[in-house]
């Protein structure tokens, strides 16, 4: 597990940029981080001691803003959500949407995503992942620093419970050639596109931001949708 570990840090998939925290967002991280946040650790999560019942949890990774993640969870009271960011900011919007809907389904966390995946989350215990508009670092000299690779792949499958999904959306069409060729590699993940499975997810999936930026430029948005098959 240590070697694991340690050959997820070693390249990063994001650069920290918390200089431009408003003071809203500070302020939300201050007071509300009590009730949402999840702090650092190494103790496994307990979801129900986590969110104080039992139910399906569905983790995004990178939720930027939030905007996405809290209109989820307002339309699926049912489900739970854990949000990791790395980026204050965004942790601090999401925590002021939060209080402003009176969302109670929804936990936050401050990582690297592939640490507390490896380290923190029991296998087969998620319902979905969601990872909306990653950075795709375009740079042929920066592919090494994309999320989605092959081992991350494999870590994120072992997470999902039978029949559970990885829902994936990228307006940069290399980075979604590059998804399906590792994803379609993965052992006990098969592609669900064309079933009314994906039709229902792309449906449901909020606008966010990043994608009304990339569909101004032109971009064509794809969501990928793989399975965890028994």
């Amino acid at each position: 597990m240590a070697e694991h570990i340690r050959s997820l840090r070693t390249i990063r998939s994001f650069v920290r940029r918390d200089s431009r925290i408003t003071p809203a967002q500070a302020r939300a991280l201050a007071q509300l981080w009590p009730r949402y946040g999840i702090p650092e650790g190494p103790e496994p999560l307990d979801w129900p001691t986590v969110f104080g019942r039992r139910a399906t949890v569905v983790l995004e990774i990178g939720f930027g803003n939030g905007e996405a993640l809290a209109a989820a969870a307002a339309a699926h009271p049912e489900n739970d959500y854990l949000g990791i960011e790395v980026h204050r900011p965004g942790a601090g919007s999401l925590l002021r949407r939060l209080e402003a809907q009176e969302l109670g389904n929804v936990r936050v966390m401050l990582a690297d995503a592939s640490e507390v995946l490896a380290q923190r989350i029991a296998d087969a215990s998620l319902t979905a992942v969601h990872l909306f508009f990653p950075d795709p670092w375009p740079k042929k000299r920066h592919h090494k620093r994309r999320l989605v690779q092959p081992e991350f792949a494999a870590l994120v499958t072992r997470k999902l419970v039978t029949g559970g999904f990885f829902h994936l959306a990228t307006d940069w069409l290399p980075y979604a050639e590059h998804m399906v060729a590792v994803l379609s590699r993965t052992e006990g993940l098969v592609d669900a596109s064309g079933t009314a499975l994906i039709q229902k997810l792309v449906a449901e999936r909020l606008s966010t931001r990043f994608e009304q930026r990339g569909r101004r430029l032109g971009h064509e948005v794809r969501d990928l949708v793989y399975l965890r098959k028994a």
